[in-house]
């Protein structure tokens, strides 16, 4: 099975650390976001990669090059402007086409979650056009616990709400997506609400892994000393 990476974007509530590099190559406790992702991609045995890359591709490619290095085999599909997370998919059509299934995920993750368990899921359902990976909202914020007699019992930093669920950057595909992409526009905001409405759409809750998305300089030096701490990857 193939994988996407969706690393176009400009990252730019990671500057300055994105004034010089594409937001995949910002490091996050020694490395970067994109080889903690061919890491993981390859402990599954996911070893094709497709990197789908605008801002600043020449330094993905220099770094990266052809990833025999790190084992596996990456090309790249560049879009010379921003097309939207759905406009760089459907740029890479001709790759992914031809693909029983393929895997996509968002170039700004760092997670542990067996995206194999998606491809399953998928397969389970003969209808559906993709599948989403759900992990359970982390607050941005603490929360405090106040009991009846409005007392503060305790005082929790930013816990994980378990109720409620949010897309994790991870999908499984298959090719009939392409006929749904936009040619310039977010899948998020396109294809996804569309394939919703007709029950195209399949989740998995993932319980208990490491996911974290690296939006902010903030996000890199909580996600560094997490993983620095828990050596979890």
């Amino acid at each position: 099975m193939k994988a996407a990476i969706l690393a176009g974007g400009y990252g730019k509530r990671l500057r300055p650390l994105t004034s010089d590099r594409p937001k995949p190559l910002v490091e996050v406790a020694g490395k970067p976001i994109i080889v903690w992702q061919i890491e993981w991609l390859k402990n599954h045995g996911i070893t094709e990669i497709i990197v789908l890359a605008g801002y600043l591709y020449s330094r993905l490619i220099e770094y990266l090059g052809n990833g025999s290095r790190f084992g596996v085999k990456i090309a790249y599909v560049i879009e010379e402007e921003p097309l939207g997370t759905g406009g760089a998919l459907k740029n890479a059509e001709h790759l992914l086409r031809g693909e029983e299934y393929f895997l996509v995920l968002n170039g700004d993750i760092i997670t542990n979650l067996d995206p194999l368990k998606l491809v399953k899921k998928l397969s389970e359902h003969e209808d559906a056009v993709g599948a989403i990976a759900a992990v359970p909202l982390r607050s941005p914020y603490g929360i405090l616990r106040i009991d009846e007699g409005e007392r503060i019992q305790e005082f929790v930093e930013k816990p994980i709400l378990r109720e409620y669920w949010i897309n994790a950057g991870v999908y499984v595909m298959r090719p009939a997506i392409f006929d749904y992409l936009p040619e310039r526009g977010d899948i998020e905001k396109t294809t996804f609400p569309v394939l919703a409405q007709q029950r195209k759409l399949i989740a998995l809750r993932y319980h208990d892994v490491f996911w974290r998305s690296i939006d902010t300089y903030k996000d890199v030096e909580e996600v560094s000393k997490e993983l620095q701490a828990t050596q979890i990857l």
